[in-house]
């Protein structure tokens, strides 16, 4: 095989892929769709997910809030229904959480960001990693962190926690999967371009009273490249880490970030 097929991921490899309706986790569909995979998303936005079937006929798609564990299960189901087994796991599901001092978070909202990062990786884990350990092909799992998931990250303190745990609930996972052939890495996006991050943008010029584009400027000032990174950059590091170049990659946390130096 040339070097540069083992780039792109075998065709028809069988991904899950949570929370990917929008943003990074579509940008990730569309990357294997494109590569010739077969895909299932789900997602807690049923409009969303009507979209992205429109978009995307040939994309399984299904409705499942991530942070509660029978509907996890459920989705799971309906997607070995319809692909017949599953190669890739893609536990990308997430929200932005609170921001707020912590002596100011509700507990209300602490509570939902843990349930919906952190649980919501564990349900999915608990039932996919048994198919995974059946699958002949090479199986995979990437987890969703983010750059907070390395670094400090103030007045976004539940968020900052989830994205570590991730971290470590990878690096776990990779040694205990390893004798099984199933390959654990995590992506720690930076600060991504689109209207997720501007929400946050201007939330936090909010909590710290100053306006939303002097909060950019700082957010640009603390990145080597300064340029934020886009949905196609995650994307394509996930075609690459299911992909046979990779077939040696596991216990990683990578970054794709332009090098952020601090939050």
């Amino acid at each position: 095989m040339k070097t540069f097929e083992l780039l792109k991921p075998p065709p028809g490899l069988r991904v899950f892929i949570s929370g990917a309706a929008t943003g990074i986790g579509a940008a990730v569909a569309e990357a294997f769709l494109e590569a010739g995979a077969a895909v299932y998303v789900c997602d807690i936005d049923p409009v969303a997910i009507r979209a992205m079937q429109e978009r995307h006929p040939g994309c399984f798609t299904g409705v499942a809030d991530v942070a509660k564990a029978e509907e996890v299960e459920f989705a799971i189901g309906q997607a070995l229904e319809t692909l017949g087994g599953i190669d890739v796991l893609i536990n990308n599901a997430g929200i932005a959480g609170p921001t707020a001092s912590v002596e100011d978070i509700a507990v209300a909202d602490w509570e939902r960001t843990i349930d919906t990062n952190l649980n919501g990786q564990f349900y999915f884990l608990k039932h996919v990693v048994p198919i995974l350990k059946k699958t002949s092909r090479d199986a995979s799992i990437i987890a969703v962190s983010s750059v907070a998931g390395r670094l400090g990250y103030p007045y976004r303190t539940p968020y900052a926690s989830t994205k570590w745990a991730i971290v470590g609930l990878m690096k776990s996972l990779a040694m205990e999967l390893g004798p099984d052939n199933i390959r654990v890495n995590a992506i720690l996006p930076g600060v991504v371009e689109g209207p997720r991050m501007d929400g946050v943008i201007a939330a936090r010029a909010q909590a710290i009273g100053i306006t939303a584009d002097a909060m950019r400027e700082e957010y640009l000032k603390k990145i080597s490249l300064r340029r934020m990174v886009t949905v196609q950059d995650v994307a394509a590091m996930a075609l690459f880490l299911s992909s046979p170049a990779a077939r040696n990659l596991t216990g990683q946390a990578i970054s794709v970030d332009g090098n952020v130096e601090y939050l």
